[in-house]
């Protein structure tokens, strides 16, 4: 679906919903589709036409491998959509996109070989470093996801330089994904630098590794020494070898959405102040005057019961598509733009249900009007948010007008550390969509975490850094009931791992067989805490343990079995899954490894079923053990 046929069907959909007088169904549409923010323009990769002139050691490439045989170097396949760097010692050069940026804000993947060095530079300027740093146990602004210190020519030493909050690299040959924006440095109009470039955030497989963090001036190697309000997207070619795909960016120009000619009008008839927006035509104005904000603070009197009616003129800087992000704090609020309704809460809404809209306005001034039903007496507060084209995220409500934290994802957290020993924390989990209720997260001192399925005797996910997000367990009552792990995890296929299959061939089932007999026997601790799960599945009994490495992202599984006849295991499933030359199988779009210890008797099989390639293992009969470890 293109993006025009995609508007209006989202357009359309907010009108529906801004119409309805049905609550359930108005909520069912709203969770349905919403847009909650403008899509980003994708960097096309079917040739260098994104970028300036090119040496050849850049190239479009179809796939890309690190040679496991050959420090720093990639085997790469014919194709598109993946940049690949290969520098020789004639050509080295750095490449540059074909446009320049001020604000900017960033998705991409990125691979690094075995050993290697490389970075991105913002405006050409300021760098966040690309390093293979797989198992640094102190990462420094060097590594992975540092930002670079500056070059003093003339005390010949560095300074500044940012070391990442925590080291989320994954494994060399493997795709990493990094989020990043960033806020040019400032000029007042005589050119005088007013404020220092800021990264605000940098995220990296889904780790937070900065935020707000002000660079000073260009960092070493970059392209250009002064600063300035504009400047290209550098990608260093002068180091090491480098791949990236899937880069994709939204620039932003320094606008923001504006009020002017606005007027507070307020009305304090209770009997008319009910759950829904009433017609306030017939009512009596308490107060009106002009103001240059929005505010619930603005409603008069000790816990009010007020209706604040702002108008005036919404000024936009740009024309293009425009999403507002609404939330209320017990009450109502609806939102008019041009005559027609942009976001219509007009009951009781609270902060845990906000509301997104997306609509299409011309530069310029355009009518508005925003309501705001303050009906209960000892609850306030709401929040308007907007994004344009060329216009950044930001708020348009006075910081006043609600308490920041009590906004969905900035209230406080509840985090599970992990000491000395394995924690063990039963809960509720999201996979794939579906609400898992029979699961256990397993977190050990060696940061390597995972989550298993008692229901069906399945590893669910698995993930490296901090453990496990509670706040939906047990902060507001905990009505998600859900833990969820801090970081990207590695998500498993989630379906048994275990199944009798007729031959080879056979369709590997997604949930227990109803004609099975499956029992949970529970799991025993080491001395360590960790756990070993027992199943039984007609007859057979299996067991898993899953260890953590030492000094290593890894997770050791190992799978004893005792049956009379052979059963079949599934170690994973993906839309491509690679043997490599010294072993290892590349699982899930190149997200982690697998490697099988050797032997005869277990012999992997890699099939296609269902869409889905899947890496499979037959154990024969009798008792067997079976290991294999999980990196990333």
């Amino acid at each position: 679906m293109n993006n025009l046929k995609y508007y209006l069907l989202l357009v359309v959909s907010s009108f529906l919903i801004a119409c309805s007088n049905d609550s359930t169904k108005k909520a069912a549409l709203l969770e349905s589709i919403q847009p909650t923010t403008l899509p980003h323009t994708s960097l096309a990769l079917n040739d260098m036409t994104s970028f300036k002139s090119v040496s050849s050691n850049w190239a479009i490439v179809g796939n890309a491998n690190a040679d496991p045989s050959n420090k720093g170097v990639f085997l790469n396949e014919t194709g598109t959509g993946i940049l690949m760097n290969s520098p020789t010692s004639n050509a080295n050069d750095n490449i540059f996109t074909a446009f320049d940026h001020g604000d900017l804000e960033i998705e991409l993947d990125v691979m690094m070989p075995n050993g290697s060095n490389s970075g991105i530079y913002f405006q050409g300027r300021y760098e966040v470093q690309l390093f293979d740093s797989w198992n640094v146990a102190n990462p420094q602004y060097s590594d992975m996801g540092g930002i670079y210190q500056q070059w003093d020519d003339a005390k010949s030493k560095g300074h500044e330089g940012y070391a990442p909050a925590i080291n989320a690299s994954k494994a060399p040959g493997l795709w990493q994904h990094y989020k990043i924006k960033f806020q040019a440095a400032r000029f007042d109009p005589s050119g005088k630098k007013i404020k220092n470039a800021v990264f605000q955030e940098v995220w990296l497989n889904g780790y937070l590794l900065h935020e707000n963090q002000e660079v000073s001036g260009p960092t070493q190697s970059s392209a250009f020494q002064d600063e300035q309000s504009l400047g290209p997207l550098m990608f260093q070619g002068d180091h090491g070898a480098v791949a990236f795909r899937n880069i994709k960016y939204k620039l932003y120009d320094n606008k923001t959405v504006a009020f002017s000619n606005m007027q507070l009008t307020e009305y304090s008839e209770y009997e008319a102040v009910t759950r829904n927006i009433p017609d306030y035509s017939s009512l009596t104005v308490e107060r009106e005057f002009k103001t240059d904000t929005i505010s619930s603070k603005m409603a008069s009197g000790q816990n009010p019961q007020k209706l604040l009616v702002y108008s005036g003129t919404m000024n936009f800087p740009n024309s293009g598509d425009y999403i507002f992000d609404m939330a209320v704090d017990g009450g109502g609020m609806l939102l008019i733009v041009d005559s027609d309704t942009i976001i219509a809460m007009d009951s009781d809404f609270y902060l845990n249900n906000p509301r997104t809209s997306l609509s299409s306005f011309n530069a310029g001034g355009h009518p508005f009007t925003l309501i705001y039903n303050k009906h209960r007496p000892f609850r306030s507060g709401f929040a308007l948010f907007v994004e344009g084209p060329g216009v950044a995220k930001h708020q348009l409500h006075a910081s006043s007008s609600i308490d920041p934290s009590r906004l969905i994802g900035n209230g406080p957290k509840v985090h599970i550390e992990v000491a000395d020993e394995a924690v063990l924390q039963r809960g509720f989990l999201m996979h794939k969509g579906v609400k898992r209720t029979h699961v256990i997260s397993v977190g050990t001192p060696q940061d390597i975490h995972y989550s298993y399925d008692l229901a069906n005797g399945s590893l669910l996910q698995f993930w490296g850094g901090s453990f496990l997000d509670a706040t939906g367990m047990w902060v507001g009552r905990g009505p998600e009931q859900l833990g969820s792990p801090i970081g990207d995890p590695l998500v498993s296929f989630g379906g048994p791992d275990f199944a009798y299959l007729k031959n080879r061939r056979a369709a590997w089932p997604d949930s227990i067989p109803t004609n099975s007999t499956y029992k949970q026997l529970g799991y025993e601790l080491d001395t360590q805490g960790n756990p070993t799960f027992s199943i039984e599945i007609d007859g057979a009994v299996i067991t898993n343990q899953l260890l953590p490495s030492i000094g290593s992202r890894s997770l050791n599984r190992v799978i004893t079995t005792n049956s009379e006849e052979e059963i079949w295991h599934k170690l994973g499933e993906g839309d491509i899954i690679e043997s490599l030359s010294d072993g290892r199988y590349i699982m899930v779009d190149k997200a982690y490894f697998i490697q099988l210890e050797s032997s005869e008797l277990y012999k992997p099989l890699i099939r296609e079923s269902n869409g889905k390639a899947e890496l499979l293992v037959k154990i024969p009969a009798g008792t067997q053990e079976f290991a294999y470890t999980l990196i990333w």
